[in-house]
C-alpha cells in the first residue's frame, strides 16, 4: 500500500511501475528499493540467466526508474549507484522525468497528451491524413472489431516482427495472455472481407491508453488499416487520457508513429553486453555480493 501511494503521488508516475502491471509483465519477479519510509521507490525486475539473477525489463515494460514526490538528482544518483554496485544489470530503463548528474544512454518515446480529438487530428502529417481516407471498396467491405486472445494469437505469431526466436515469441504471447486474462488488454482488429489484416494490443488504465503491440499482414500494409485503428483509439481516449505509443527502435515503425505528430520524450537507460554482465558478476562475487 505504501509503494502504491508513493507511486500514485509521484512526479514521475508511470503506469508500468504499478504493482498490477509489474506482477503481470514480470510474472512477480521484481525487487524493490526503498528510500526512507517509502519517500522514494525503485522497482527492479529480474530473471535468471545462466543461473544468475540478472536485472532487465520484462516484455511490454518500457520505463521504470525512481518515483518520488519531486524528482531529485542527488537522490536519483544514490539509487543509480546502489543499483550498479549491488545488482547484475543487463538492461534497466528509467522514466522520462528521472535526471542524473552523469550521462546515460538515451532512448525515445512518443506521447499524445490530452486534448480535443479535433485538435489532435489536425496535427497529423499530410501523409497520415491521406492514409486515413480509405478507398470506398475497402471501406464498404471492412470493419473495426474488438476480439479475444484466442482469435488473435495465431495472427500475432505469424506477423510479429522484431522478436529474436520462438522462445522470445512465446514469452510475448504468454505475457499478452496474462494481461488479457486480467482484463487489462484489449485487442482491436481491422477486418477486411472477414479476415484480420491489422491488429493492435492496447493496455488501458485511468490515465493512459498504451499501444503495446502493432501487428500487420505484410501484403496488406498499404491499405492503412493500422492507421485507422490507431486514429480510432486516439479518438476514444484523448479527451481524458494520454495516448502512449511506447516508441520503437525499428526505423519504419518510428516513422509511422511520427505521422500522428506525438510529442517525443527521451528517457535514460543502462545497457550492458553479456561480456560486461559476466565481468560484473565476477566483481560482485569478489565483494561477497549475492548474485544467485
Amino acid at each position: 500500500m505504501k509503494y502504491t501511494r508513493c507511486l500514485d503521488t509521484s512526479e514521475q508516475y508511470k503506469y508500468s511501475a504499478s504493482k498490477t502491471f509489474l506482477d503481470l509483465a514480470a510474472a512477480k519477479k521484481w525487487d524493490l528499493l526503498v528510500y526512507g519510509d517509502y519517500n522514494a521507490v525503485m522497482p527492479v525486475p529480474y530473471s535468471k540467466k545462466y543461473g544468475l539473477k540478472v536485472v532487465h525489463h520484462p516484455k511490454l515494460c518500457q520505463q521504470l526508474g525512481i518515483f518520488s514526490l519531486k524528482d531529485d538528482i542527488k537522490l536519483n544518483d544514490e539509487f543509480l549507484h546502489f543499483l550498479r554496485t549491488n545488482f547484475l544489470v543487463w538492461y534497466y530503463a528509467f522514466n522520462e522525468r528521472n535526471k542524473f548528474s552523469s550521462v546515460l544512454e538515451k532512448r525515445t518515446n512518443f506521447i499524445i497528451y490530452p486534448d480535443s480529438y479535433e485538435n489532435v487530428r489536425q496535427k497529423y502529417s499530410p501523409k497520415r491524413k491521406r492514409k486515413l481516407r480509405l478507398d470506398e471498396s475497402v471501406k464498404a467491405d471492412s470493419e473495426l472489431k474488438n476480439i479475444n486472445f484466442d482469435e488473435v494469437s495465431g495472427f500475432i505469431q505469424k506477423n510479429m516482427i522484431g522478436h529474436q526466436n520462438n522462445k522470445d515469441l512465446k514469452v510475448f504471447l504468454d505475457t499478452f495472455k496474462r494481461f488479457y486474462d486480467a482484463g487489462l488488454l484489449r485487442f482491436s482488429a481491422f477486418i477486411l472481407r472477414n479476415e484480420i489484416i491489422n491488429l493492435l494490443a492496447m493496455y488501458e488504465d485511468s490515465s493512459a491508453t498504451v499501444l503495446l503491440g502493432t501487428f500487420n499482414k505484410p501484403e496488406t500494409v498499404k491499405l492503412a488499416g493500422s492507421s485507422v485503428l490507431i486514429d480510432k483509439a486516439i479518438e476514444n481516449c484523448i479527451e481524458h487520457k494520454i495516448f502512449d505509443f511506447e516508441g520503437s527502435d525499428l526505423p519504419n515503425i518510428k516513422e509511422f508513429f511520427q505521422g500522428f505528430r506525438p510529442v517525443e520524450r527521451t528517457y535514460q537507460c543502462i545497457r550492458n553486453s553479456k561480456k560486461e554482465v559476466m565481468k560484473n558478476a565476477f566483481n560482485l562475487l569478489l565483494k561477497g555480493k549475492s548474485i544467485f
